[in-house]
This record gives C-alpha cells, structure tokens and sequence, in this order.
C-alpha cells in the first residue's frame, strides 16, 4: 500500500484535471487528544467522495455535509466562487462539539481549507513525490497562492500569520535481509503501514518461495544491498536470516546511516553473541552498537511467524513515533542507577 499523502495528492490532482471542484484540509493545530496528527490531509470532491482522513469518521461526515454539492458550497449553502482564498475552522471548541463529532477528552483540532487547488502545481508535486523527492509545499492564506520546493530533511507542519507550510514525502522504506516465512509477513505488514519494501537475499533457494507483489526485490550480498539502499531518517533495516555472514556487515553498514531503526532476530543469547563477535571482529565498540535492537520486537509471547511479525513491526512503528518502549525504560533506569552508584 502506499503512502497515504501520495495517494490523496493524486486524486485530488485527477479531480482536478477533470475539471471537478474539489476541496484540500489540512490538519493545522490540536488541542488535547486528537485522532490524527498535525499534518494530516484529506481532500473531498463536490460530488461527496472522500480520500484521506482528518479524524476518526465524524468530522469527515460533517465536512462532506457542509461542503461538498452545490459546487463546493462554504458551509452554509452558498456556492463558493473561484478563487475563494483558503479558510481555517475549528472543531471542538465546546464540551458539546466535542461529543458531537467524537473527539476524545474534550480535544480540538484546527484545519485550513483550501478551494479548488490549481491542478498543475498538484501535478508538479505528485510527479516529484513519486520520484522520490521530499517536497515542501507553502500555501499563501490570503490568496490561496501556492509555492513548492525541494526539501532536504524531513520537516512538521509550521504555519502563522501568512502561510502555511507542510512536506511530503518520500515514503517510509524498510529494507529486509533475508526472505523466509517472516520476512513475506513483516513485509505485508509494511506495505499496508505505508513504507516501500525491499527484500535481498542473494540464496536463490530461499527467494524462489518468495510470493509477495509489490516488493523490490535485490539479490546482492546484504551489505552491499544496504550501500545501495541509502538508509535515510525515514528507512529501517532488518536483519531476519540468523546467519552471521549475511547480517553482521549489513547491519554495520545500517549503524553507520541514518536509519531510525537497524535491528537482528534471534534470541537474547545469539544476540549477545553478535555484539561480542562485532566487538571482537570488527572493533566495535557498546557505544557503537547501541543503535542495533536485538532482540527484536514487542514481547507479546509470540511464538509463530505471523505473530513475531506483529511484534517486530510494532516496535519499528513505535520507535518510528518516538514511543518509549519499556526496554528503553529499563535501560534509562539502570543508568541512572548506576550514575547514582558511581556519585
């Protein structure tokens, strides 16, 4: 599957170039709990249809309502004419809005609507996106005038007085090392998570099983692969094949990147044996390897493929939101123990 803001983009591109009206929101302040993240968009068509999400359901229902029939209405009934500069509603401003549009814990959100944005600027952006390029996208708010450029790191939402800036792109990318059985489950939970897979594994043996579409697929010794990858901010690399010829120099080669998650399966045992033989072989040091998650995943009592999926994935999604896992939790507490110890 995937990413989400890609796919919003590209409707809203062809609604546009067939000549429909249509409308952008862009999730632009929360207050309190939300159901999706500053940042978010969706993009609703005057005939009622919907891509992409701002909240959980309701408000989607509400936006659609409001705005869309009788050409693009502004939410009163009143067709809104060309060139109509972008608007920003609130949601959830009363106890009462709140329960209305299911907002959990009183929450509020902010969204800037956007009339009729011009198809040609949403078919530069789509085109850059799926070369792989992160784009920076500023909307004018007094006029609705669009700028883009190239970006050259991830970036939040920032908007004030004037404009409003958001970037896209590229897609989260996972890069797995080795193609069993748990690799064709993590890599299809990947894709409906939104990240771009690629599998090497240079044994023809263990690739001629392989059935899943939509996963780029490379047969160069793994450290090799991991070079070509250019693991960025917004890659991970995972090491599945448990044999040490094939991990370890790969997983060296994600340490010395950028990748928000490198990790290994195995057990704590063959995991404490990588980091001794890295150690020793390759003059690593505990500072050096302290970016490399083994084992890896959530413990849940997983004991079959699909379920070790579920829990690998889940602390790549984790550490990819910044979530502290309860093994981070342990490790800051046995520091501070020990800093305390050594005062």
């Amino acid at each position: 599957m995937e990413n989400l803001d890609v796919m919003v983009l590209r409707t809203l591109r062809d609604w546009r170039q067939a000549g429909k009206r249509a409308l952008l929101t862009t999730v632009v302040r929360t207050w309190g709990s939300s159901p999706r993240p500053v940042g978010s968009i969706m993009a609703l068509a005057d005939d009622g249809a919907v891509v992409g999400s701002v909240s959980g359901g309701c408000i989607e229902d509400d936006l659609i309502a409001r705005y869309s029939h009788a050409h693009a209405n502004n939410g009163q009934g009143e067709v809104v004419p060309p060139g109509t500069p972008p608007a920003l509603v609130k949601y959830g401003i009363t106890a009462d809005e709140a329960h209305r549009f299911g907002l959990p814990c009183g929450g509020t959100l902010e969204l800037l609507l956007e009339y009729d944005p011009d198809a040609a600027s949403l078919d530069t952006l789509v085109a850059k996106l799926e070369q792989g390029k992160l784009m920076q996208r500023t909307v004018a708010l007094a006029t609705g005038a669009v700028r883009l450029a190239e970006a050259t790191a991830p970036d939040e939402l920032k908007v004030n007085d004037t404009e409003l800036t958001n970037t896209f792109g590229p897609e989260y990318r996972m890069l797995l090392i080795g193609a069993g059985q748990l690799a064709e489950y993590l890599a299809t939970m990947a894709k409906f998570s939104g990240f771009a897979v690629t599998l090497c594994d240079p044994r023809a043996e263990y690739r001629t099983a392989w059935s899943l579409p939509g996963v780029e697929i490379t047969t160069e010794m793994p450290d090799d692969a991991v070079l070509a990858f250019k693991p960025d901010r917004r890659s991970c690399v995972v090491a599945l094949t448990h044999d040490p010829k094939l991990d370890d120099l790969a997983l060296l080669e994600a340490l010395q990147s950028e990748a928000f998650y490198v990790g290994a399966i195995g057990s704590r045992r063959n995991a404490e044996a990588r980091r001794d033989r890295m150690i020793e072989h390759f003059g690593q040091t505990a500072e050096s390897l302290a970016r490399l998650r083994g084992p890896i995943g959530i413990y849940i009592g997983s004991k079959t493929p699909p379920e070790i999926a579920v829990s690998v994935m889940a602390e790549i999604l984790a550490v990819k939101n910044a979530v502290t896992l309860p093994r981070e939790m342990e490790v800051a507490r046995a520091k501070g123990m020990q800093q305390l110890a050594m005062s």
